[in-house]
């Protein structure tokens, strides 16, 4: 396990397909077959847009302030699932 650097960029794993659901959505993970609820619309949109910014903390100004901590940890263990992935270069397309 590699640690969470919310100082650096993070995107969608291009192995990656998000479903949208009443609740937030499913992420399904096609290279280790690992599948995440993502309970909170707001978290989804987070997810979403990372690889808009240069760092998780960047992307992360973007919320409420008092939901910064849950989101950070939220996204701490989705990068410790493979779901996000640390910016390289190369394509950032998504499924």
């Amino acid at each position: 396990m590699t640690a969470f650097d919310t100082g650096s960029g993070y995107r969608l794993s291009p192995d990656v397909a998000l479903r949208p659901e009443p609740f937030g959505a499913l992420a399904y993970h096609f290279g280790n077959r690992r599948l995440s609820f993502l309970k909170v619309p707001e978290l989804v949109d987070l997810v979403r847009g990372l690889g808009e910014h240069p760092s998780v903390d960047a992307a992360l100004e973007t919320v409420p302030p008092e939901r910064r901590g849950a989101f950070r940890r939220a996204l701490a263990s989705l990068a410790d699932s493979g779901l996000i992935v640390p910016v390289r270069d190369g394509p950032k397309e998504s499924r």
